[in-house]
């Protein structure tokens, strides 16, 4: 449960949701929390606050390319192999929160492209959204995923 809480107080300390549940497993990767959080940056809000699938569920789908990725595009059994692992984790967040898409976690309605400008953090806007539990969701259900692939 370690990294899930962790992943809840990088979003608390102001990370977005991608960062959130990548930075969590930061040191498995080679590379620096910097790097993460800069590379994992527009994935937030539903890439780039478009609001479609949720940053946590990006935020696992960059550690496990970190982790299980191939750099040869030929190579489609990795590629494959790196697939199924994100969509059985995918398929888990879903289970669990009904949903991968951030409007819908959020509960909104119509698909017109919101405002970039992200909502001010504070109290109010932690009370109104679920992302604060759906990043601690997607970290724990990837640190399942790693202990349970790694034996």
């Amino acid at each position: 449960m370690e990294r899930a809480e962790k992943a809840r107080q990088y979003f608390l300390d102001g990370y977005n949701c991608a960062q959130a549940v990548a930075l969590a497993f930061s040191d498995l990767t080679t590379l620096s929390e910097s790097e993460i959080a800069r590379l994992t940056s527009g994935f937030g809000g539903g890439v780039g606050r478009l609001r479609e699938v949720c940053g946590s569920v990006s935020g696992m789908a960059f550690i496990m390319s970190a982790l299980y990725g191939y750099d040869d595009p030929e190579d489609n059994d990795n590629k494959k192999a790196l697939y199924s692992r994100i969509q059985e984790c995918a398929k888990e967040f879903e289970k669990e929160n009904g949903s991968i898409v951030c409007r819908e976690l959020l509960g909104l309605t119509d698909k017109e492209i919101p405002s970039p400008t992200p909502e001010k953090r504070n109290e109010k806007y932690y009370k109104k959204r679920p992302c604060s539990e759906l990043v601690y969701c997607s970290a724990k259900i990837l640190n399942d995923y790693i202990n349970k692939d790694r034996g």
